[in-house]
C-alpha cells in the first residue's frame, strides 16, 4: 500500500501494480480497493495499475481541514488529481459505476486524463438524496443510511434488502456507510448532465454489460451519445459486477 496526499492533506491509499501505461481504478459505492483488487492484477500485465481507497474507505481517510466539510465533492475530485500526479501527471481511467461519475466530473474539471473507460455509468437519481443520507449518517443510523441507498439509489427490491441485514457484508457496508452520501452527489440529476458530457473532450468508452438491468444500459448508451468523442460497447454476458475476466479484454483493446 502507498499513501498520496490530497489537496486538504487527506491521505489517499492505493496500490500500484505493474508497468508500462498509467491506468487509475475509480471505483463506485460499497466499494474499497479490494473490490477493484482483482482487475487491477489483470490489467497489470501490460499497465501500471493505481487501484485505490476513494476517500472515507479501506485506508484512505477523511480528514475535514481549514473548515472544509469531508462531504465536499470537490475534495474527491482532489483525490483523483493526486493519484494523477502520483501517476506521473496524466493517466487513462476507469470509473466503475458511481465512480464513472466521479471520472467524468474530474474530466469536466479538466483532470488530464488521457482516456476514460465507463463501466455502467448510473442513472441520474434525484438530488434529494445527498441531504437524506447525511442527516441519517448524523444521527448515528448507518444501517438505514444502507438500506436507504440500496432502495432509492440502487433500486434493490425490499425483500432482497431485508435479506441483504443478516448477509456477512453488512457490517463492512455500515463502516462505510457516511461515503454513500459522496455517491449520492455523484449521480444526481444535477451533476452529470448532458451539457457537462458535451463539454469533455477525453476519448471515451462507455461500457454495459448485456445482462445488467435496462436502466443501466441506457444510461451508459446515453452518456456516450453526449460525449464528443465517446462510444458505447455492450459486453456479452457481463453483469453490473466487475468480472475480470470479461471486461479487462475489453479495457486492454481501448487503453
Amino acid at each position: 500500500m502507498n499513501p498520496c496526499f490530497s489537496k486538504d492533506g487527506t491521505p489517499i491509499a492505493f496500490d500500484q501494480l505493474g508497468q508500462g501505461p498509467p491506468l487509475i481504478l475509480v471505483l463506485g459505492a460499497f466499494n474499497d480497493r479490494r473490490t477493484g483488487a482483482a482487475l487491477a492484477q489483470r490489467l497489470s500485465s501490460r499497465f501500471c495499475v493505481f487501484n485505490y481507497d476513494r476517500r472515507g474507505r479501506g485506508q484512505s481517510g477523511d480528514a475535514a481541514q481549514g473548515g472544509v466539510s469531508p462531504y465536499d465533492l470537490e475534495r474527491e475530485l482532489d483525490d483523483l488529481d493526486a493519484l494523477i500526479a502520483a501517476a506521473g501527471g496524466s493517466a487513462s481511467v476507469c470509473g466503475y459505476s458511481s465512480g464513472a461519475a466521479l471520472a467524468l466530473l474530474a474530466a469536466a474539471r479538466g483532470a488530464r486524463i488521457s482516456r476514460l473507460a465507463l463501466y455502467e455509468l448510473p442513472p441520474r437519481q434525484s438530488p434529494a438524496h445527498p441531504a437524506e443520507l447525511a442527516s441519517l449518517i448524523a444521527a448515528q443510523r448507518r444501517g438505514d443510511a444502507v438500506e436507504y441507498f440500496q432502495r432509492h439509489v440502487v433500486g434493490i427490491p425490499e425483500p432482497v434488502v431485508v435479506r441483504f441485514r443478516q448477509a456477512p457484508f453488512r457490517p463492512a457496508l455500515e463502516a462505510m456507510a457516511h461515503t454513500l452520501v459522496y455517491d449520492a452527489q455523484l449521480v444526481a440529476s444535477d451533476r452529470v448532465t448532458p451539457a457537462l458530457l458535451a463539454q469533455i473532450q477525453t476519448p471515451t468508452l462507455a461500457i454495459a454489460g448485456s445482462e445488467s438491468p435496462q436502466a443501466l444500459r441506457e444510461a451508459t448508451e446515453a452518456a456516450a451519445r453526449a460525449l464528443p468523442n465517446g462510444r458505447a460497447l455492450s459486453l456479452p454476458g457481463a453483469t453490473h459486477d466487475l468480472d475480470p475476466e470479461l471486461l479487462a479484454p475489453a479495457l486492454e483493446g481501448f487503453f
